[in-house]
């Protein structure tokens, strides 16, 4: 987070356009915001992003994510990304853990 605010008060302009685009496609619509951030989950790990990993596994929590449900995207997940998405995925479950408890 420090580094994205590092960068966010060089180019507030840029992140004004993220977090508007942002916004609008995470609104309610024919998929709920629960279902398009474990899509944005798949791509962050197959990516290998980590901080997106964090971000969107943050976001999971505070939208009421099981375990359960997060294991079994992560399955998915892990079937279409081999190897480095079962690394990346572990990570994932890590950080869910981490902000379950906080």
């Amino acid at each position: 987070m420090k580094r994205m605010g590092a960068l966010q008060v060089q180019t507030p302009k840029m992140f004004e356009g993220f977090n508007s685009m942002g916004k609008a496609a995470k609104r309610n619509g024919a998929l709920d915001e629960k279902t398009k951030e474990l899509i944005a989950l798949g791509i962050a790990i197959s990516t290998r992003c980590d901080s997106c990993i964090g971000f969107h596994v943050k976001s999971l929590v505070r939208l009421g994510t099981t375990r359960a449900e997060l294991c079994e995207a992560l399955e998915m997940i892990a079937y279409m990304g081999g190897g480095p998405s079962i690394a990346y995925g572990a990570k994932a479950l890590e950080a869910f853990d981490e902000f379950q408890t906080t």
